[in-house]
């Protein structure tokens, strides 16, 4: 199996440990860790309500899979870590989600997270055949 590591990708938040942001597997899919409310120009986690900080972590996500000559249309499945899952918080980061992936109707995990100082996290898995 050939790895294709992504450490550094233009736009988007980079490492802050022993990981890459994305990895691609055999040309055929990517593996994007958790992306975080980052915001890479600021430096910095945004803190703020759900839907702003899921607005911030898609975004990051967004900019990987472009990055990988993709789009969110050939996200397989994401896996969603939210810190305090409750029906208010769950609604708020969905309808952002619904709002980035449109029709396109990737399989779905949402979990409840002990999470280090934020409140979202999301991580994909995309097809690039």
């Amino acid at each position: 199996m050939s790895l294709e590591l992504f450490s550094n990708i233009p736009g988007a938040p980079p490492a802050i440990g022993p990981y890459s942001p994305a990895v691609i597997a055999d040309g055929r899919c990517l593996f994007i860790s958790g992306q975080i409310p980052f915001d890479p120009a600021a430096g910095q986690i945004v803190r703020g309500t759900i839907a702003e900080q899921t607005e911030i972590v898609l975004t990051n996500l967004e900019r990987i899979v472009r990055t990988a000559g993709a789009s969110l249309a050939k996200v397989v499945q994401c896996r969603v870590y939210l810190a305090t899952l409750t029906k208010e918080n769950f609604g708020e980061m969905n309808a952002v989600y619904a709002r980035f992936f449109g029709d396109h109707k990737p399989a779905r995990t949402t979990l409840g997270a002990q999470l280090l100082g934020f409140d979202v996290e999301i991580e994909a898995i995309v097809a690039l055949d």
